[in-house]
């Protein structure tokens, strides 16, 4: 008869290689998932959240466009950790007349992106303000920039140096990849857009893919127009600008010249008259209840210089008209911008689409 202790280690022997076995195929298993399974998990810089990456691909992030918005957001990712694979039609220098003026609420962006030396050694000029000139009348609006730091303010420059450095500055990094190419499609699948197609420089017909693509590719796109019916964004500057586009251009409809008329004299009195309007376009005031109040300040400044010193049949009608201008500009304007979206934007929910019926 065996020894009882042999056969206690033969026992023992025999469940200690099963239990190894069991590990190391468990072990295995884990590390190398199934072939159905097209993404894994890996975790992200925030260690108590989860993000899944394409296997498909090696970027965690695509962006389609390299412009001021796609060059910025890549290098706010590329920062962040994440693999970024930006792919723009045309890596050359833009050489074209657009976006020659950074206002100082700009600046304050790149500061906060960590990209102010994008400004830099691209022959930049520093603007303090405007300059008002009309029928041989002439004032100055300087930015309301006394509560900051004296690096601060508008800068002037040839766009197309400004989107370089930008490019550079994104490139930098080891996980952000520049290539140049032009994107024919988005490749979706299940209602879920997996990446996109691209022909290379050379004319060769590539795919990309990543957990997340973003098209920043300009206003005039038609990628963006696949998924969506383009929106106006809520901006104030926007806002703004456009209501001053109207006042200024030219018309010969007698209330729009005392709108005029009075928008400048309005900004020409300075203190408060000009420092909220120009810290509305400067973007160091971007709320919208201040830019309505604004503008019908001078609506109602413009009504005042009508009436005074002695009202008349006339001037009062031209004065009921210039309010009705008034309300004719501005108006329209917020409603395409989205009443909802300028004055109360925390409630507006991001756009998604509706997940895919099964």
């Amino acid at each position: 008869m065996a020894d009882p202790y042999t056969m206690g280690w033969i026992l023992a022997s025999v469940l200690g290689l099963i239990a190894l076995y069991y590990l190391v195929v468990k072990n295995k298993n884990h590390r190398e998932p199934s072939p159905e399974n097209e993404s894994e998990c890996v975790k992200s810089v925030a260690p108590v959240n989860e993000e899944c990456r394409s296997k498909n691909g090696d970027a965690d992030v695509i962006i389609v466009g390299a412009g001021v918005a796609g060059s910025a957001l890549a290098h706010t990712l590329g920062k962040d950790g994440r693999r970024v694979h930006v792919i723009e039609r045309e890596l050359s220098e833009p050489d074209r007349i657009v976006g020659e003026l950074l206002q100082p609420g700009g600046y304050l962006k790149l500061i906060e992106l960590g990209l102010q030396d994008c400004v830099e050694e691209i022959d930049s000029q520093r603007v303090y303000g405007y300059a008002l000139f009309k029928d041989g009348k002439d004032t100055r609006l300087s930015y309301p920039l006394e509560k900051f730091h004296s690096d601060v303010s508008g800068r002037s420059f040839h766009n197309g140096r400004f989107i370089q450095r930008m490019r550079e500055k994104a490139a930098s990094l080891p996980n952000v990849r520049l290539e140049q190419g032009t994107v024919t499609s988005l490749l979706e699948e299940n209602g879920t857009i997996k990446g996109v197609q691209y022909k290379t420089k050379t004319g060769q017909e590539l795919t990309a893919y990543a957990p997340l693509t973003i098209v920043c590719d300009g206003c005039f796109s038609n990628l963006r127009r696949s998924l969506c019916t383009p929106k106006p964004v809520a901006s104030t500057i926007n806002t703004l600008a456009g209501a001053l586009y109207k006042v200024f251009c030219a018309s010969p409809d007698q209330a729009r010249k005392e709108m005029r008329e009075a928008c400048f004299d309005y900004l020409s009195l300075g203190g408060v008259f000009s420092e909220g309007p120009v810290s509305l376009l400067s973007g160091l005031n971007p709320r919208p209840l201040s830019l309505v109040c604004h503008f019908f300040a001078v609506a109602i400044f413009g009504v005042g210089r009508l009436l005074l010193p002695f009202p008349s049949p006339k001037r009062m009608w031209i004065g009921a008209r210039l309010i009705s201008s008034a309300s004719g500009i501005i108006f329209p304007i917020i409603r395409a911008e989205g009443f909802r979206q300028m004055f109360f934007p925390v409630t507006v929910p991001a756009y998604y689409r509706a997940p895919p019926s099964k």
